[in-house]
């Protein structure tokens, strides 16, 4: 009898309830155990999130005035180097003044200087004789034409400037 007892203990139904109720002992155990490392680790990842965060803010405006300066500092190296490339031409100007055959020279090119016994020819440019016409033109007619043909001019870049500002308006988008 003892046996039918223990059978009766030991029977599939009984075994799978106690199975399930292990099981369910052993969730809840390994729950409740994830949910306290995850708040720990969620405490922590919070704290050093805010120092992080902290270390930011407080590095973050001595870090932007670190770099302007450093830009400052090479574009004030770079100007420095270009006022000594300038210095350095105008002192080989200025030593090439202090020879007279050079200062003959550059007074005979922009005065058109010329010695005695030389001939002179100055040479004029075909571009630049044509636009001296054009301005002989102007200068041959009377002062008002030219003030009347100059608000002419600008009344049609002004009529013009309108047109082209109504078209973009009427124009569909």
């Amino acid at each position: 009898m003892a046996k039918a007892g223990t059978k009766d203990r030991f029977s599939t139904a009984t075994r799978l309830r106690l199975l399930g109720e292990q099981t369910a002992e052993r969730v809840y155990r390994s729950q409740t155990k994830r949910q306290a490392r995850r708040s720990r680790l969620t405490s922590r990842a919070a704290l050093l999130a805010l120092v992080l965060c902290s270390l930011v803010v407080a590095l973050a405006y001595p870090m932007r005035q670190y770099v302007s300066q450093r830009a400052e500092i090479d574009d004030l190296r770079r100007q420095q180097a270009e006022h000594r490339a300038d210095v350095e031409k105008l002192r080989d100007e200025k030593a090439r003044w202090q020879d007279d055959a050079y200062a003959k020279q550059r007074i005979r090119d922009r005065l058109h200087y010329v010695m005695p016994g030389e001939t002179g020819f100055t040479v004029i440019d075909p571009a630049a004789a044509r636009s001296r016409r054009a301005d002989q033109g102007a200068a041959a007619r009377p002062w008002y034409s030219n003030v009347w043909e100059s608000v002419d001019k600008a009344d049609r870049a002004d009529r013009a400037d309108r047109t082209d500002s109504a078209d973009r308006a009427a124009r569909p988008r």
